[in-house]
C-alpha cells in the first residue's frame, strides 16, 4: 500500500513552529518584565523582527529545519543546543554592539530562557511522535540492498529491529543468494525491479560489488531519483569516530578524528565556555572572592590565590588558579592532600569541601587556558607519575581541562591511587571521543548534584 508522503512539509512547519515559539516567548518575557505586550514599541518590535531574523538563519544554516531520520535523540537535542549557544552568541555580539543599555537585558534574557525551553522540549515530543509514527507503517522508505555479504545482513537485522526508523526493505539482490524470503535476483535484475516497483534508498554492498556495476546502479538511481548508501569493510571497525576527508580525488578515512577537532564544535564550546564563565566571574567571583579573601588571609597570612602549573591541552603547561587552602609549604607541588592533611586549614577545609577554592578557575574559562567542562588538569609531577602505566593516558590532553569533567560528576575526586587513576582516565577518554553539547550540559547538571549531596572524597 503507498502511502502519502509529508516529510516535504517538514521544514515549513519545523520553520513555522519555531518562529510561533519565538514570538510567543518574547511576548511572555515582555508581560513579566512589564506587565504589557511590546509590539507597538518601534524599538521592541524592530528587536523582536531581529531576533526572528536571526533565527531563521541559523536554523537554515544549521539545517535544523531539515529533520534528519536515522538521528538519535541525544543528537538531535546537541543541534538544538548547538544553534542556541550560537543564536545567544550572535545576539550578545549585537547587543553590546548597538547601544546595550536600549533594551531590557532580563525581557532578553526570559524570551531566551523560555525560548530554549520550547525549541527542545516539542523537539522531543516530536522525535517520539514521528518514530511511533513510523513504527505503523507511515512516512516509511523503501530499501533495497544490493549485494548480500555479512554487512548488508547486518543492515537488514537493524532495520528490522528498529522499524521506528521507517525503513522497509522491498528486495535483496545477489549474484549468488538465494534464501532470503526477500530475495528478487540477481544484480542485472535491480533495474528491472525498479521500474515496476517505488524504491527510495539502495544500500549497495562494496565488497560485493565491481566498480562498473557501482557506476552502472549510481547511474540507475540518478535517473530515477533514488538515493544510494554504501556498505564497506570500514563498517567493521565498529568505531564511532570516523569520518571522511578527500585529497583531492582520492576520499581517505579518519578512524580517530574526535568531535572537538571540527572547528564548528571548537566554536560552539568556546562559545559556551565565555559566556557561562561570564555569567560565574559577575554574579558570584565579583562579591564571593573579596569575602573568600578576607577570611583567607585573617587565618593564615600570605597569598590568597595559589598557581600551580598544570599540563592543558596538547600537554602545554598553563597556571591553574585556585583559593589557598593550606598554609604556606613546599610540598604543594610535590603532595597530594590527604584526609586530615595538617597542612590544610579550617577556612580551607571548607573551601575544599564546597569546591569554592575552584572557582577562580572561570578565570582560566574565561581566558581560554580551560573549559567549563573537560578533564580536569592533574599537577605535573602526578601526570608523569602514572603516565607509564596507564594506558592512552595522554589522549585526555587531546582537548582543554575542565573546571568540572565526567570523572568528577561520577564521584572520582579527592587523592588517587593507581586504580582510581585509571578511572578517571577511563571516563575522561570516554569524554573526549564522545563531546556534545548535551554530555556538557549533562555532567554540569551532575556536579551539581554531586556538589548538593556533597562528597566524602572532597578533603
Amino acid at each position: 500500500m503507498q502511502h502519502r508522503r509529508y516529510s516535504k512539509y517538514f521544514p515549513l512547519f519545523f520553520t513555522l513552529l519555531d518562529v510561533l515559539f519565538l514570538n510567543g516567548s518574547f511576548l511572555a518575557a515582555s508581560l513579566i518584565k512589564f506587565g504589557r505586550h511590546l509590539y507597538g514599541n518601534e524599538h521592541y518590535l524592530f528587536l523582536a523582527l531581529g531576533l526572528n531574523v536571526v533565527w531563521v538563519f541559523i536554523l537554515f544554516s544549521s539545517r535544523l529545519h531539515n529533520p534528519i531520520r536515522e538521528q538519535r535523540l541525544s543528537e538531535q537535542i546537541n543541534r538544538v543546543l548547538t544553534a542556541l549557544v550560537i543564536y545567544l552568541s550572535i545576539i550578545l555580539t549585537i547587543w553590546f554592539a548597538f547601544e546595550p543599555f536600549s533594551f531590557s537585558r532580563q525581557q532578553l534574557f526570559i524570551t531566551f530562557i523560555f525560548f530554549s525551553g520550547f525549541a527542545i522540549s516539542w523537539r522531543v515530543a516530536w522525535f517520539f511522535f514521528i518514530r511511533y509514527y513510523r513504527s505503523k507503517g507511515y512516512n516509511v522508505r523503501n530499501v533495497v540492498v544490493i549485494g548480500y555479504e555479512d554487512m548488508a545482513e547486518r543492515m537488514i537485522s537493524y532495520m528490522d529491529s528498529h522499524p521506528s526508523l521507517g525503513y522497509r526493505l522491498v528486495g535483496v539482490f545477489d549474484d549468488e543468494m538465494n534464501q532470503s524470503d526477500k530475495f528478487v535476483g540477481s544484480i542485472d535484475r535491480v533495474d528491472e525491479f525498479v521500474s515496476k516497483e517505488n524504491v527510495d534508498i539502495f544500500f549497495c554492498n562494496l565488497n560485493a560489488l565491481t566498480r562498473t556495476k557501482i557506476q552502472d546502479l549510481i547511474n540507475l538511481a540518478d535517473s530515477n531519483l533514488i538515493k544510494v548508501k554504501m556498505l564497506s569493510t570500514f563498517s567493521r571497525l565498529e568505531m564511532d569516530n570516523i569520518s571522511v576527508q578527500n585529497y583531492g580525488q582520492i576520499p581517505v578515512l579518519n578512524v580517530n578524528e574526535i568531535p572537538l577537532d571540527n572547528w564548528l564544535n571548537q566554536f560552539i564550546k568556546r562559545s559556551f565556555d565565555i559566556i557561562f564563565s561570564l555569567v560565574v566571574i559577575l554574579s558570584i567571583l565579583s562579591w564571593l572572592m573579596p569575602l573568600a579573601a578576607l577570611v583567607i588571609w585573617i587565618e593564615s597570612k600570605g597569598p590568597v590565590l595559589f598557581k600551580q602549573k598544570r599540563h592543558g591541552k596538547g600537554n602545554r603547561p598553563f597556571y591553574c588558579w585556585k583559593l589557598r587552602t593550606m598554609v604556606l609549604n613546599q610540598e604543594a607541588d610535590l603532595q597530594q592532600a590527604t584526609k586530615n592533611d595538617t597542612r590544610v586549614t579550617k577556612v580551607g577545609s571548607f573551601l575544599r569541601k564546597t569546591s569554592i577554592d575552584e572557582l577562580p578557575q572561570f578565570i582560566n574559562v574565561f581566558l581560554g587556558d580551560m573549559s567549563v567542562v573537560g578533564p580536569r588538569p592533574h599537577p605535573i609531577k602526578l601526570n608523569e607519575q602514572y603516565q607509564p602505566s596507564i594506558e592512552k593516558f595522554w589522549q585526555r590532553h587531546a582537548v582543554k581541562p575542565g573546571v568540572t569533567g565526567l570523572a568528577q560528576a561520577k564521584g572520582f575526586r579527592g587523592q588517587t591511587d593507581h586504580s582510581a587513576m585509571s578511572g578517571r582516565v577511563r571516563l575522561d577518554r570516554f569524554y573526549v571521543r564522545n563531546w556534545s553539547l548535551v554530555l556538557d550540559v549533562k555532567i554540569i547538571l551532575l556536579t551539581l548534584v554531586s556538589f548538593l549531596r556533597g562528597s566524602e572524597n572532597a578533603y
